[in-house]
């Protein structure tokens, strides 16, 4: 009996993911270069938007895509399953700055969830929509997101195996525009899960964690 492919994740800064599996390519949430980041060149079969703000919809920067996923429902492409999930990207039902959606990515085997900007906690109808959880992409700065205070009980409510934070502080980002995000670190000792740091991460399904949850921190 074969074993399962290997995904290949790599970050490629802020809210911006490529997962390589065996079959597609999807990256998440492309930004434009006025984030602060050089967006790096990327291809991919799928690219899906949490929002429509600059530094998650540049679709424009994604070479080869067939498919663009930008709001809520099912869809599938070359094997791979998404299922965007309606939110808010405050936590006042959107008053603030309007509508999130949540991905649900099902690939090699896989299930990884892709917040966006969520604002809000996750209450228990939202997280029965979600369901299982392998890999959890987690905005973690606050400001324009959840905190990292939230994203602890954000994870704590959907379990995942692994968890990526996402959307903190980092060099390179514009100071004036993201000076109030949090750095990673506050996320990190909030949580107290084991953690380590990655150039990427290759994973398959049947080396997901079972018993302890980890972190882990990707660089760009």
């Amino acid at each position: 009996m074969l074993g399962w492919a290997v995904m290949d994740i790599n970050f490629l800064g802020h809210a911006s993911f490529r997962l390589k599996g065996k079959s597609a390519t999807v990256v998440t949430d492309p930004y434009d270069d006025s984030l602060g980041l050089k967006s790096p060149k990327v291809s991919a079969d799928i690219v899906t938007v949490s929002h429509d703000h600059f530094d998650h919809n540049k679709v424009s920067k994604v070479s080869g895509v067939q498919r663009v996923i930008d709001g809520p429902g099912e869809y599938e492409l070359l094997g791979v399953s998404v299922i965007g999930i309606g939110s808010f990207h405050d936590d006042k039902k959107g008053e603030l700055r309007g509508k999130n959606t949540i991905f649900v990515i099902e690939i090699d085997g896989m299930r990884v969830v892709h917040l966006g900007d969520l604002g809000h906690k996750i209450k228990s109808k939202r997280a029965e929509a979600i369901g299982e959880v392998d890999i959890l992409f987690v905005p973690v700065g606050g400001e324009w997101t959840i905190d990292a205070s939230v994203a602890v009980e954000v994870v704590h409510t959907l379990e995942p195996k692994i968890i990526i934070p996402m959307h903190y502080k980092m060099e390179g980002l514009n100071s004036q525009m993201y000076a109030k995000l949090a750095p990673v670190e506050d996320f990190l000792s909030d949580l107290e899960i084991k953690s380590q740091k990655l150039p990427a991460l290759k994973i398959k399904k049947e080396d997901l964690p079972q018993e302890e949850q980890i972190i882990y921190i990707l660089e760009k």
